[in-house]
């Protein structure tokens, strides 16, 4: 097993005395636990099978403080009985747990501690092993300033592991492939150009699923206009028809909310925006560009609404029931309501599916307490399958 150390000390540290007392503890633990220890930088700390926050001196908490947003925990602070080590980590542990974090010590006999970091290891490759893993493929658009999620307690709550990943890696492996759609794939005309860069970014995105084995995505997908000149639009509307559950913009709540659908309906969902309200009559305007294939009634390729580029989904939605579901990004409340769609709408300033929706009760909720932006929309009446499902997980439901 590999354990990632990164070292943390006071500026009034004696670094001979530091430095010798720190190299005697890894030695003797690698010997003790035949694991392979290795002085890491910080965005490297999480990569290794553990990584341990080694806390060389007293006066280490402000050095935590600054690094701490760096890391996702838990936090595993490694100690010795000399230079004030061990005060600086209790102080640091408390920090930890007045912030809701997870965290332990690791301190005393060398034994005691090199089976810790062995059982340590082992539980976090189990849960690897077993967590179904959702990518996040650059982080929240800029413009989603109310969905920043605490990847733990989604572990905790959802019994997921989100994947942080780069716009770099993505666009890296599209570069690399040389792919032409077979057009008689889809229903649609479109300009073959246009088509064939959208279907490489979906190998490229489907190829990265494969490789980190993930169940689903998000993607900061306004990252790739500029570069690629084109959309992921309709690489998510494939992966979502395949269940590969795959949301737009970086947005880890919808991301989340799609995961529950799926599990609990074995359903797939359009993440949308509401566009547009009329409170007295209870209807909302839904509308976006990634509407997965196998919802449509039927479908045609259009441009992607904000840049005008790329290929985007404008697809015909059955009229008839549906659920609306929204998990906020404190993973604490939920929104979910039922309704039915009315029509379909055609209008050139919105992204490019659109429906009519009324709801059974008002539409208060979303010009009084919005849990965001994106909603999602399945098709049936499920408000009771799934409220229960995340009143179960302790998510309290809003009106």
């Amino acid at each position: 097993m590999k354990i990632n150390v990164f070292p943390i000390r006071s500026s009034l540290g004696h670094d001979g005395l530091v430095n010798q007392e720190s190299a005697k503890l890894i030695d003797s633990l690698a010997k003790a636990t035949s694991c392979d220890f290795e002085i890491c930088d910080i965005d490297e700390l999480e990569s290794a099978d553990l990584g341990l926050i080694l806390v060389q001196s007293g006066g280490s908490e402000a050095e935590f403080k600054k690094i701490q947003p760096s890391i996702k925990g838990p936090y595993y602070l490694l100690t010795y009985g000399s230079n004030n080590s061990l005060a600086a980590s209790l102080e640091i542990l408390s920090y930890i747990k007045r912030k809701g974090m997870d965290g332990e010590v690791l301190h005393g006999e060398i034994a005691y501690i090199g089976e810790r970091i062995k059982e340590l290891a082992r539980k976090k490759k189990k849960t690897r092993e077993e967590c179904p893993r959702l990518g996040v493929i650059g982080q929240p658009s800029d413009w989603l300033i109310a969905s920043d999620v605490d990847y733990a307690k989604a572990r905790e709550v959802f019994g997921v592991e989100l994947v942080d990943l780069t716009i770099a890696e993505l666009l890296d492996t599209y570069r690399r492939l040389i792919v032409k759609v077979d057009k008689d794939k889809f229903e649609a005309e479109f300009d073959p150009a246009e088509l064939n860069k959208a279907y490489r970014i979906y190998k490229a995105i489907k190829m990265m699923v494969k490789k980190y084995r993930l169940s689903g995505l998000t993607i900061r997908c306004f990252d790739i206009l500029g570069p690629l000149n084109s959309t992921a639009c309709l690489g998510l509307s494939i992966l979502n028809s395949k269940s590969v559950v795959s949301a737009c913009e970086g947005d880890v709540p919808a991301l989340l909310t799609m995961w529950v659908i799926q599990s609990v309906l074995k359903a797939h969902a359009f993440q949308a925006n509401p566009c547009w309200i009329d409170a007295k009559k209870r209807e909302i305007i839904f509308a976006h560009c990634t509407l997965p294939l196998d919802m449509c009634e039927s479908y045609k390729f259009k441009t992607h609404f904000e840049s005008n580029i790329g290929v985007g989904i404008k697809g015909e939605m059955k009229n008839g029931d549906i659920t609306i579901l929204k998990i906020g990004a404190s993973l604490s409340e939920f929104y979910c309501q039922e309704g039915k769609i009315q029509n379909n709408l055609s209008r050139n300033d919105l992204c490019r599916t659109q429906i009519k929706v009324v709801l059974d009760d008002d539409v208060s909720y979303f010009l009084n307490s919005p849990l965001g932006n994106h909603h999602l929309i399945v098709y049936g009446r499920h408000k009771k399958e799934l409220s229960d499902y995340l009143t179960a997980r302790g998510l309290t439901s809003v009106q």
